[in-house]
């Protein structure tokens, strides 16, 4: 994928980064020259590593911050603890698939807290950083479920909404300033929890992976391929460079036509 934009200089902060998605988006932008912070609620030596990885491939200054992210004020200390944001990544997520009626009041709250609380925590942190270096970008991962809703999702799916919605909100208020806010919103991403799935939904419905990915795992992913977490990544660059400058306030669809049904 082509180098779109030098974020040497900038920093960038990315939740839930030491795996799929977030990981693809740090890697990208690392190679576009940012320091990066990678973050989730372990702290072994794998994710310090993870980290030096990425600093010695790119020649840029990479750290793993640990913070559990359903407590709001682990997330605004990892933005403290960074010391400085020119890029924010809200991507951290949990799922849990039930009825309402049987979902469990726990997972609600975890998945509220986690995937939309927490980015308004950082942000809340991170906007007054971003303002004293007269530029910045939120970007929040939202999913495909935070424009249109699938069953038994009844948490993720408000979750994702209301990410989106106070994307809005964020690029309204920082609209006459150098600042962007933006949602991306992938359908099925093919990570390594994604990977883990197929195996297990073939079995399930009796078919072969190959059917399994195809009729069920992406059955309204009219592509019938997978996004990549490098196609993610590229996505948060091109919104970084130059030309995202004036995209500010919108959802940008990574889902093969997902929500073009």
């Amino acid at each position: 994928m082509a180098l779109i934009t030098d974020l040497s200089g900038k920093t960038a902060i990315i939740t839930g980064s030491n795996s799929g998605i977030g990981l693809g988006v740090a890697r990208e932008l690392a190679r576009a020259g940012a320091d990066v912070v990678l973050n989730s609620y372990t702290d072994t030596e794998d994710d310090h590593a993870l980290a030096k990885e990425i600093a010695d491939e790119h020649g840029v200054t990479a750290r793993y911050i640990q913070a559990d992210l359903s407590k709001g004020d682990q997330a605004r200390a990892l933005i403290e603890q960074a010391g400085t944001c020119d890029i924010l990544i809200n991507n951290a997520g949990i799922q849990h698939v039930a009825p309402i009626e049987d979902f469990d009041t726990g997972k609600w709250d975890a998945i509220i807290a986690i995937n939309m609380s927490s980015a308004f925590h950082t942000t809340a942190v991170a906007l007054p950083m971003m303002r004293k270096a007269g530029w910045g970008r939120v970007i929040n991962i939202a999913s495909a479920h935070g424009l249109t809703a699938s069953p038994y999702k009844s948490a993720y799916v408000s979750a994702k909404h209301g990410v989106v919605g106070m994307t809005k909100v964020v690029a309204l208020e920082t609209a006459k300033e150098p600042i962007t806010a933006n949602a991306i919103c992938p359908g099925y991403v093919l990570t390594p929890l994604v990977e883990a799935q197929i195996p297990d939904t073939a079995k399930e419905y009796d078919m072969s992976e190959e059917e399994a990915i195809e009729k069920v795992i992406l059955d309204r992913q009219p592509s019938k391929e997978f996004a990549t977490v490098e196609q993610l990544g590229g996505t948060v660059a091109f919104l970084c460079s130059p030309a995202g400058d004036q995209i500010t306030g919108t959802t940008i669809s990574v889902d093969g036509g997902w929500t073009a049904l």
